[in-house]
């Protein structure tokens, strides 16, 4: 019995790599399709070589693109996969255009749908983001979830409670199985960094990076910040392009960090790891972080990943100068803070899918 596996950007691929070995295990056939919506070597080949995922079956090549096109060509070029080789259920991971695209396509086709990662909420929908994960979750069969938080959302919505299976975190499966590997590369000494003596900054989210406000505001906190700790800045392509358009890139008073190209899998993992502190946007660092104990300051005003907030490591500090400095302060003038790993997040949750799959479609 074959499923069909869709990934779409960089985040997908840390989500579908431990799924792979159960859904083989119980029995299932696996067909891999890359809509090819983050498409270069730095952005995507290098996590199919790291993580161990096998080569795409097949690669929609839709490439960049506004929401709407990328979304209309997914599910065109879906279409004909779909219809020519339907498979027993499509399993769409995360929040991408991707994963919207090929739950649409799937449902109109009569094909069940599994989301892994469902029923997180920001409760901002400005968040492309957000309406992805909304739309997904509303048509999808299976809601496989990774905190509490998201079985209160769905329910919230109407979703029966047979669809809900709250499983743990797939990332997470992927951190705990690399993370050996990853530290022993020893990321930040090629950087002319010590442990825990180095900040890791990214930044890449619209709402950040595209207004100019925002973040000449956040890059005056970076600088400040670089007077006490290396500030390693792995660059996304969009936000570098940002930078040069608003003439940040060559004003002294906002470049206090030191930009790095963007990392594979286990040297960004290394990098995290051996951070005191991590700055982000990203949905997916503050999990990992969490699961290293690493504290995260989260430059947005709102998280879709509560769990990361209440088990101590996460902290929501916006993007005024004022208040990250604030935060971080306080790490610098305390111990670290105390945090435990969330329910079920302990490398197990692949195999949790998969029995409940094998369970429901055998």
């Amino acid at each position: 019995m074959q499923l069909s596996i869709i990934a779409g950007a960089r985040p997908n691929f840390m989500k579908i790599a431990p799924l792979i070995r159960p859904l083989k295990d119980v029995g299932f056939a696996t067909k891999i399709i890359h809509s090819g919506q983050h498409y270069d070597q730095k952005m995507s080949q290098t996590f199919f070589d790291e993580l161990n995922i096998p080569h795409p079956d097949l690669n929609l090549g839709v490439g960049s693109g506004s929401h709407i096109w990328q979304i209309s060509e997914v599910m065109r070029r879906l279409e004909t996969e779909f219809t020519e080789n339907p498979p027993a259920a499509v399993v769409v991971v995360g929040d991408v255009n991707s994963t919207l695209a090929a739950a649409l396509t799937a449902v109109k086709l009569g094909i069940p749908v599994a989301h892994v990662e469902s029923g997180l909420r920001s409760f901002d929908r400005a968040m492309p983001e957000e309406i992805n994960r909304i739309m997904t979750d509303a048509i999808s069969d299976w809601l496989f979830t990774s905190e509490p938080s998201a079985q209160t959302n769905l329910e919230r919505e109407g979703v029966p409670a047979e669809r809900i299976h709250f499983v743990g975190n797939v990332m997470i499966d992927t951190l705990l199985s690399h993370r050996k590997q990853a530290q022993a590369l020893h990321s930040s000494r090629e950087l002319g960094c010590g442990d825990k003596d180095y900040v890791v900054l990214t930044l890449h989210r619209p709402s950040n990076v595209d207004d100019p406000e925002r973040l000449e505001s956040i890059l005056k906190a970076v600088h400040d910040i670089s007077e006490d700790f290396p500030v390693l800045f792995p660059i996304h392509p969009r936000t570098r392009g940002q930078l040069q358009k608003f003439g940040f890139a060559e004003r002294h008073d906002l470049n206090g960090y030191r930009m790095v190209e963007p990392q594979g899998y286990h040297s960004m993992l290394s990098l995290m790891d051996g951070a005191r502190f991590v700055l982000t946007d990203s949905g997916g660092m503050q999990e990992e972080t969490t699961a290293l104990g690493v504290p995260c300051l989260t430059l947005r005003e709102n998280t879709e990943r509560p769990s990361t907030i209440e088990s101590g490591s996460n902290q929501l500090v916006g993007w005024r100068t004022d208040d990250i400095l604030a935060a971080v302060g306080r790490i610098k003038s305390s111990p670290d803070r105390s945090s435990q790993i969330p329910e079920k997040w302990d490398g197990k949750t692949s195999t949790r899918i998969a029995e409940i799959l094998h369970r429901d479609l055998a």
